[in-house]
């Protein structure tokens, strides 16, 4: 109802039906996102509680990163591995106390597309040593943006305590919802901000007050798309999906040394032969997902085949756009380990003709996430 009201364009995805804009239009919301701060609807993606004392150690069985040594209150960004190394799908994990107040348990947002596809594959595989429980009725909102938290400080007053990457629960003012909510400050546009999953029935006065605070605006899914290629962010199902490996799509710092060779908990997650075989022999790794900046102002897209100077093809744009801020046509690519090197020049076939572009580190824009008062770059995906 809110989006319909605020006149959004909607349309249909995975099952929902989404903002892609509003009338001020994308690039508008991509601006304001960078400059002050937008409110995204992103309750299409799954949420998935999992607890019990061996949870720990199954989902270290599916995903190579330290679930065991996550600190309760914090979280990390992650993705499920196949059998043969592909990436099933990427998602974000926090370690919580259960709102109850009795132990912890492991929430996990994954993609939408995803989401069904995620759970079976748990289920299938550590759906006997730990319970899991979707959560396909709770509303996810984030507010992004170098202003976000200073206004969401006047809904939540403690808020602004959260360093990036931690999470709690916070009650809401009761005039705007009963139950409590589950902050995180993070999110997928390179800002600073926060994601919040929130009750169904809390959801729309929830969302009414935040677009009431100063300075917030909203935003659609066309935004949130421009602003994590800027931040050098993966797509699940355009820069990664099941025939790429963590190694080549240049997500292996995701994976602490306590999961790599020789690390106290080294494999034991599907695929683990081959990734770790990458990760220790990068001689294995055949491609490499790259950063690409255009030289002329022509916007390169999906799906453009990239060439060498003898005209060979040497790897394919995965995303691509002409984008507000980096102010340039650029992409991200998969090519051949060899052209891979920073300044590296290829070509992009745009019907026809050849585009040069240079392999450029990423992020385009300098990502703004804060801990401490602090920028950082902990998303950074430079070669």
């Amino acid at each position: 109802m809110v989006h319909q009201l605020l006149g959004a364009k909607m349309v249909p995805f995975a099952g929902y039906a989404m903002p892609v804009q509003y009338p001020s239009g994308i690039m508008a919301e991509h601006r304001h996102t960078r400059a002050a701060a937008s409110l995204f609807d992103v309750s299409h993606m799954g949420q998935i509680c999992i607890t019990g004392p061996d949870a720990a150690a199954a989902l270290e069985s599916l995903i190579p990163i330290d679930v065991a040594g996550l600190a309760l209150g914090r979280q990390r960004y992650g993705y499920f591995t196949d059998d043969v190394g592909g990436i099933l799908d990427d998602l974000m994990l926090a370690h919580r106390p259960r709102a109850d107040g009795h132990g912890s348990e492991y929430f996990l947002i994954v993609n939408a597309a995803c989401k069904t596809q995620d759970l079976a594959w748990m289920r299938e595989r550590i759906g006997t040593r730990c319970s899991i429980e979707a959560m396909p009725d709770q509303a996810l909102l984030a507010l992004q943006g170098p202003a976000a938290v200073a206004a969401l400080q006047t809904l939540l007053p403690d808020v602004d305590k959260l360093r990036f990457m931690d999470a709690a629960w916070f009650a809401l003012p009761p005039a705007i919802g009963r139950h409590p909510i589950f902050v995180s400050r993070s999110g997928y546009t390179g800002e600073d901000g926060v994601e919040i999953s929130v009750h169904p029935w809390d959801a729309e006065p929830l969302a009414r007050a935040l677009l009431e605070l100063p300075g917030v605006l909203p935003a659609g899914l066309g935004a949130r798309d421009s602003l994590r290629l800027e931040a050098g962010l993966c797509l699940y199902g355009h820069d990664m999906d099941t025939h790429t490996t963590p190694v080549e799509a240049s997500l292996q710092w995701a994976m602490q040394k306590v999961r790599r060779s020789a690390g106290a908990r080294a494999g034991g997650f599907p695929g683990a032969e081959k990734i770790l075989a990458q990760l220790d022999d990068p001689a294995r790794v055949a491609r490499k997902r790259v950063g690409l900046v255009a030289e002329d102002r022509v916007p390169v897209r999906e799906g453009a085949e990239l060439v060498d100077a003898a005209g060979r093809v040497i790897g394919r744009v995965t995303s691509g756009s002409l984008t507000p801020t980096a102010n340039v046509p650029i992409a991200m690519a998969y090519v051949e380990t060899v052209a891979s090197v920073l300044g590296t020049r290829v070509f992009a076939m745009v019907r026809g003709k050849q585009v040069p572009m240079r392999v450029s580190p990423m992020p385009f824009v300098p990502q703004r996430y804060v801990r401490d008062g602090t920028a950082v770059l902990p998303f950074s995906s430079s070669l």
